[in-house]
């Protein structure tokens, strides 16, 4: 059963407010939000946006598709969608109008369908650093062919983004901190890395956008 208890703008802003705090106190300013509205309604990401969060992240094609059908054009263009869940190719033209950055490009064949849909898009390459396929994201060693036929399409790599492995804050920093220099060898300004669970250990790491949810709009409802 899916309950999707709407917040107050009041209750957001709060919680905005917190985060920031956090964020500030670990040195980064810098650090961009995104403010993960998958799994709750289209409220989510109105609200996101009246707080002040211009990033929003959302997993799934056919929900994204259904909440934007319902913001209009000031609401739509208050915002950057960030796809940051898995991209089967077959549905990247259901949301390619919508989608500002992906974030999950992990593989040959969605680079070439992202640059036969939506040529010129801005996108990251997803690095698997827990080894573990259910998390999505190519090796390591993989990444660097991957950027360069991201590039060689016409598509704007702009950073790497990878889900944190599981462990203790000492696994989680030597991973972050491998994608963080692969991300500068190849001279790559974004690393995504980092949710409300461990964005301490991905900020000292060098993270230069998170991607949170929890510690904003609670625990998600069950699809």
């Amino acid at each position: 059963m899916t309950f999707d208890k709407e917040l107050s703008r009041e209750q957001l802003l709060d919680r905005a407010g917190k985060l920031r705090e956090r964020v500030s106190a670990l040195g980064g300013d810098q650090v961009e939000i995104v403010a993960v509205t998958k799994g709750f309604g289209s409220w989510a990401l109105r609200l996101a946006a009246e707080c002040g969060f211009k990033n929003v992240g959302e997993n799934y094609a056919q929900e994204l598709k259904a909440k934007w059908s319902d913001l209009n054009e000031e609401q739509r263009g208050a915002m950057n969608v960030h796809f940051i869940g898995g991209m089967q190719t077959n549905k990247v033209r259901k949301v390619a109008e919508i989608v500002s950055v992906w974030q999950t490009v992990d593989r040959s064949s969605l680079v070439e369908e992202l640059s036969k849909r939506c040529p010129g898009s801005s996108v990251m390459v997803q690095v698997n650093l827990a080894q573990n396929e259910s998390q999505g994201g190519c090796h390591m060693t993989e990444a660097d062919q991957l950027i360069s036929l991201a590039t060689s399409t016409g598509l704007e790599v702009t950073g790497l983004m990878a889900v944190g492995p599981q462990g203790d804050a000492a696994s989680i920093r030597a991973a972050y901190r491998e994608l963080v220099s692969l991300a500068d060898d190849q001279g790559l300004h974004h690393r995504s890395i980092g949710m409300s669970n461990d964005l301490e250990i991905a900020i000292e790491s060098g993270s230069t956008m998170v991607r949170i949810g929890t510690a904003l709009f609670g625990d998600r409802p069950t699809r």
